[in-house]
């Protein structure tokens, strides 16, 4: 009982930086979002780095790029990973410092269905009577916002496919947290690193040439990618699932406040209507999930009594 309230607050502390994160991409707005991506991308590997050789981890990690290599369906699978949580990196990023703050959220709110979703697909799940009513609520939440937006709010999906993807194929490849960051950002750094050069040859880096604040906040671009990942694989291990899945919804949460009551952006009838749906799926879907794992256990239960 004692690790599993540990394990809570470590994952309710990644998800509260993730959900205050965009206060901190708001103070580099000024910066073009393809040089704060390429920034993150270096310092969050010179980050992971040495926080792996100051746990004394360097051979594992060395042993860990070997094992990769050896069964090369993990290994290309992670740099496709790689390449899909760039991409949402980059989405994320230019989203907030153009002020779609709102839109981000949604399609963090997404993700978890987009994951079920993969689940079908991939693996052949079926989902339960109470599951496909949560898909219609909140299909019917993005057709609302299509229609109002005349649009696909595709900030939000691209985000929730990205990221959903990503997790999907990270699930299937066993790599510890930090370990794994530091490959993958291995596998971008180098592109990272030319298109850095490419940024101080044509004049247009902001890095070392604006102010030294500017500079402090990009180098800590790192720290900020591998600390929540961190502390959510170290609490997630302690605490059952269905948990985790509630507390996730901490972030888009955060995220939503603080573009409609920090940035004020637009939320109106429309947007609240969308999002009422969007909220009755995921409460739905989620208490389902919680009913799902209980019985479960309750059944493996007394079935070992």
């Amino acid at each position: 009982m004692q690790s599993e309230k540990r394990g809570s607050l470590w994952v309710v502390g990644a998800f509260l930086f993730w959900g205050i994160m965009p206060i901190y991409w708001k103070h580099l707005e000024h910066v073009q979002s393809d040089e704060i991506l390429t920034g993150r991308i270096v310092w969050a590997f010179v980050s992971t780095v040495i926080a792996v050789l100051i746990m004394k981890n360097g051979r594992l990690l060395i042993a860990d790029i070997r094992e990769l290599w050896k069964s090369q369906s993990q290994f290309w699978s992670l740099f496709i990973a790689t390449v899909l949580i760039t991409a949402n990196w980059f989405t994320y990023i230019w989203a907030v410092n153009h002020d779609y703050i709102v839109q981000t959220s949604l399609g963090y709110y997404f993700n978890p269905l987009v994951s079920v979703l993969l689940g079908i697909i991939f693996l052949k799940e079926k989902l339960s009577s109470s599951q496909k009513v949560a898909f219609l609520l909140a299909f019917t939440g993005v057709i609302i916002l299509t229609v109002s937006y005349g649009r696909i709010p595709w900030i939000a999906l691209c985000l929730a496919i990205t990221f959903a993807i990503y997790g999907f194929i990270k699930k299937n490849i066993k790599l510890d947290a930090l370990r794994g960051l530091a490959i993958e950002t291995l596998f971008i750094t180098p592109f990272a690193i030319g298109y850095y050069i490419f940024l101080f040859m044509k004049g247009q880096a902001v890095f070392w040439h604006g102010d030294s604040k500017t500079d402090i906040l990009l180098i800590l671009t790192g720290i900020a990618t591998a600390l929540p990942l961190v502390m959510y694989a170290k609490g997630v291990q302690m605490i059952p699932l269905y948990v985790a899945g509630f507390i996730q919804y901490i972030a888009p949460t955060l995220m939503l406040f603080i573009g409609v009551v920090v940035y004020k952006e637009s939320f109106g009838g429309i947007e609240m209507l969308s999002f009422s749906f969007i909220w009755a799926a995921l409460i739905l879907f989620t208490v389902s999930k919680v009913y799902a794992s209980i019985a479960a256990k309750r059944g493996a239960h007394e079935s070992s009594q």
